[in-house]
């Protein structure tokens, strides 16, 4: 994936803790996660692989670019502790397409969204172990009609700590009844059944291949295939909740 290069930051975004900000490029304004946060890089592998995970179910999710921050990038916004961020940020970032005209998922519409597009994102969340999709924080958003699934850094919570995971770490049940899609739960064995095929080895390695070598730590070979090896042995769990 070829990165792009910030030109200029345009301004922050109010939302989140990690104080993402919005940046001018040679294509454009994009949404910019930034390295420099107080999660660091694993929030943003999980939205990197994640979000290719969503895209290859059919799932909607905003389109994904790395964009390089050059030291000292120009910047509309003159807080301090946004310019400190910024030069912790040096390097290269995690950019989303801005989705124009959308809004956030309203709690009376959760129940409206259609059951295959509910199961199919609970499934994706059960699989993915995403600890981030509840009544209270949503993640979800509506564009002309159509349900976007956002911020997936709370995802893959093994990644947090490699040292702890073992043969029985990809079997550990996930809290379904915590999920805002928990209604849409009877439909999982046969959403399995349609998607677990679709989501191969294969696809695993290049939702992971566009993860750059820097964030993955010292020996990225290994911990790549850790990740195809650790959602393989979870897609075999068929229940998954």
């Amino acid at each position: 994936m070829t990165a792009l290069v910030a030109t200029r930051v345009v301004r922050r975004e109010r939302k989140g803790s990690s104080l993402p900000v919005v940046v001018d490029t040679p294509d454009g304004e994009w949404f910019l996660k930034l390295t420099g946060a107080s999660q660091g890089t694993l929030p943003l592998v999980a939205e990197m692989i994640v979000g290719t995970l969503a895209e290859q179910i059919g799932l909607h999710v905003p389109s994904r670019r790395l964009v390089e921050l050059p030291a000292e990038v120009p910047s509309d916004d003159p807080n301090d502790e946004l310019r400190d961020l910024l030069r912790a940020s040096t390097g290269v970032n995690l950019a989303f397409a801005l989705l124009s005209q959308a809004r956030d998922l309203t709690p009376p519409e959760f129940e409206r969204v259609d059951v295959a597009t509910a199961a199919r994102v609970l499934w994706l969340d059960a699989l993915v172990q995403n600890l981030d999709r509840t009544p209270r924080n949503p993640n979800l958003m509506m564009r002309r009609g159509t349900v976007w699934c956002i911020d997936h850094g709370a995802c893959l919570p093994f990644q947090h700590d490699w040292s702890a995971v073992t043969e029985q770490t990809p079997q550990r049940s996930y809290d379904v009844d915590a999920h805002l899609f928990a209604w849409a739960a009877p439909l999982l064995p046969d959403v399995h059944a349609q998607y677990a095929p679709v989501l191969t080895r294969d696809v695993f390695r290049a939702a992971v291949a566009d993860v750059p070598d820097a964030w993955l730590g010292a020996d990225p070979v290994r911990r790549r295939e850790g990740y195809v090896a650790f959602l393989w042995k979870r897609l075999g769990n068929s229940g998954l909740g």
